[in-house]
């Protein structure tokens, strides 16, 4: 099936709800389900972003200046960091997705929502990701994932309708740049949310900076790694990640890996890896 017949059919399963509030992260897979949503004759949409610590600052701002740009009113929610997130366990996508979206639910249903969608598209189905069942037990709905639109399919199409988000980088919360058993404050997260931006703004999107104590490791996509080899640009990482407050600075010679953290771990107690982590 072509994506533009899984878009029809994605236009007609939308429609068949009536309504439906969409959790909207920022990324380019709900952005590109909301403004979808929105487009559909007769449907009442409406977004819901939850701001947590461990969220990235820009991926709140570009979700509401989304919807503000084709008119879907959004509600904002914030939540600190779950107690079950204490010391960031193996379990933390499945609890962190149970509590976020729990709070999702109880707002739509304030707002007069019995649905709710996500941006789980039709890949997600075949990876390991224990937030998946949370969304499961919530009774969220995946619409995207339903009418088996898969990524590159999503970003294709997006782009064919200007959405900004098309090439976005895949993101993940904070909490992924840290170990499992490891005790963070919010003091913890703005400066690792500080280091992997400041390492952004020297021109690695997509970068991962994974905080060890007083070192920082720092992810960078394969293909970017010949870069390093000028003196003056690791010269600037390094200032960069020192003063966000870190003593000790590396580079990951393997490169940006989704999930590094739990496959390093793998050896002793976490066999699985997370969404986009």
């Amino acid at each position: 099936m072509s994506s533009s017949e899984k878009l029809d059919r994605l236009r007609a399963l939308i429609a068949e709800c009536g309504a439906a509030a969409i959790a909207l992260s920022g990324g380019t897979d709900s952005t590109f389900l909301a403004s979808v949503a929105a487009a559909v004759p007769g449907f009442r949409v409406m977004a819901l972003t939850v701001r947590t610590p461990y969220m990235f600052d820009g991926e709140l701002r570009d979700a509401a200046i989304f919807c503000k740009s084709i008119s879907i009113e959004q509600k904002e929610i914030s939540v600190s960091i779950p107690v079950s997130l204490g010391d960031n366990p193996p379990e933390r996508c499945y609890l962190c997705k149970s509590e976020l979206m729990g709070a999702i639910v109880a707002a739509a249903a304030e707002q007069g929502f019995d649905t709710v969608f996500d941006g789980t598209n039709a890949d997600d189905l075949h990876e390991h990701r224990p937030g998946m069942r949370a969304l499961k037990e919530l009774g969220i709905r995946s619409p995207l994932a339903e009418t088996g639109l898969t990524k590159s399919e999503i970003r294709q199409l997006a782009r064919e309708a200007g959405l900004e988000v098309s090439d976005k980088p895949s993101n993940s919360c904070l909490l992924t740049r840290f170990p499992h058993g490891t005790t963070i404050t919010v003091g913890d997260l703005r400066r690792a949310h500080e280091a992997e931006m400041s390492i952004s703004a020297l021109g690695f999107a997509g970068a991962r900076v994974r905080i060890h104590g007083e070192l920082a490791r720092i992810e960078i996509r394969r293909e970017e790694l010949a870069r390093l080899a000028d003196e003056e640009t690791r010269k600037k990482i390094t200032a960069a990640i020192r003063q966000s407050g870190y003593r000790y600075v590396t580079i990951d010679l393997e490169g940006y890996r989704s999930g590094s953290m739990d496959i390093k771990e793998a050896k002793h107690e976490c066999p699985g890896t997370g969404k986009d982590t």
